[in-house]
């Protein structure tokens, strides 16, 4: 079994409303689907997604394909997709960064391995260990009264019992009133955190997050930038209420160098930014071997990149923040023939064969640029 062929795709798919963050307002998100070949014509798909182009992370959709297609694609194409560890590395010794790059190639090629051998992806990371994992929403309508209504309806329906706010867009202080309000509307059922997208400086953070302590959240994750790992560690020192990680946690050794300075005491585990899945499952077990609490996140990915980060992390033995694994939610349509379960606050684990996902061959057209 040698791989023949990467094809790379860029997809652009609508959202059912606008979706805020500090960089960027979602509308249309952008990912990025990958299919290995092999000799015999078995397929293996991954997918990675990014934020509004260059304004998260460090690959644009147009560098990840150009990157995949030149120097990457080279690498892997004649060996046994059965060795994509040994490849992997060989291909980090080639190409530096690219981690988004890198990821989805991993990923197509544990597709691929699994569906041949007709088991799901996890077995091939130690097995299962969860068969559900919780499942948080991101409140991001902007609008107080909005977002207090869809919390109320997520709860009826028993779909998140964990909401999340993205908080480092406008006034500061007026969004820390926002959260504060919903709280009280919505605390007594459900667990409340903030994402501040690295939008405050240490001054601000420190005012703001002596509110939202005292006012009940239970997590506010990267309120600082990604450089300001001093600044992190000062405020992870300073307050009760974890801090955590994302933006600054990318790199196996930036894991190592947050958990030594205590630049934040929780990590936000995304599978893109860490260079692939293998990568992923290190990080993981620094933040096992130093007591930080884990946090499955996304980077709003659609039905198959759910399902990839879904399987992972079922492997991975405990959560404590959950998972942010709404993406296919927030679609208007899927590049899936079937979708994900979300049932009792909790994403069910796709369970194979590969990442137990189907590809719509029709909305891979329909939504590819220039296809």
């Amino acid at each position: 079994m040698k791989i023949r062929s990467v094809d790379v795709y860029i997809i652009d798919l609508p959202t059912i409303r606008p979706h805020q963050l500090a960089m960027h307002t979602i509308v249309e998100q952008t990912i990025i689907l990958a299919r290995v070949m092999d000799e015999e014509g078995a397929e293996g798909w991954a997918e990675v997604a990014t934020i509004g182009g260059a304004s998260y992370g460090e690959g644009t959709p147009e560098a990840i394909k150009v990157n995949i297609d030149t120097y990457i694609a080279p690498l892997i194409i004649g060996k046994n997709p059965v060795h994509y560890d040994k490849i992997m590395h060989e291909v980090s010794l080639n190409v530096r960064g690219n981690n988004f790059a890198k990821a989805v190639v991993e990923s197509a090629m544990v597709d691929l391995v699994a569906r041949r051998r007709n088991i799901p992806a996890y077995e091939l990371f130690g097995g299962q260990i969860h068969k559900s994992l919780p499942v948080a929403w991101t409140l991001a309508s902007g609008d107080t009264n909005k977002d207090i209504e869809e919390a109320k309806e997520s709860l009826h329906q028993k779909r998140h019992n964990i909401f999340k706010l993205k908080i480092g867009k406008g006034n500061p202080y007026k969004n820390v009133e926002h959260v504060l309000k919903i709280i009280e509307a919505v605390g007594d059922q459900a667990r409340i955190t903030v994402d501040v997208n690295q939008a405050w400086d240490e001054t601000t953070a420190t005012y703001c997050i002596e509110a939202l302590q005292e006012g009940g959240v239970s997590m506010v994750e990267q309120p600082l930038p990604a450089w300001d790992n001093e600044g992190m560690s000062r405020l992870t020192d300073r307050f009760k209420v974890p801090i955590m990680a994302d933006e600054s946690l990318n790199s196996l050794q930036d894991s190592f160098q947050i958990a030594k300075h205590r630049a934040g005491n929780s990590f936000a585990l995304k599978i893109c930014k860490h260079g692939g899945m293998t990568q992923t499952k290190k990080v993981a077990a620094i933040a096992e071997g130093v007591g930080f609490g884990l946090y499955g996140g996304t980077m709003i990915e659609s039905s198959l990149g759910t399902a990839i980060c879904a399987q992972l992390y079922s492997t991975i033995p405990k959560f404590e923040f959950g998972t942010e694994l709404f993406g296919p939610l927030l679609f208007k349509e899927n590049i899936t023939l079937n979708e994900i379960k979300y049932e009792n606050f909790e994403i069910i684990i796709p369970d194979g064969p590969g990442f137990g996902m189907e590809i719509d061959m029709e909305k891979v057209k329909h939504f590819s640029r220039g296809l």
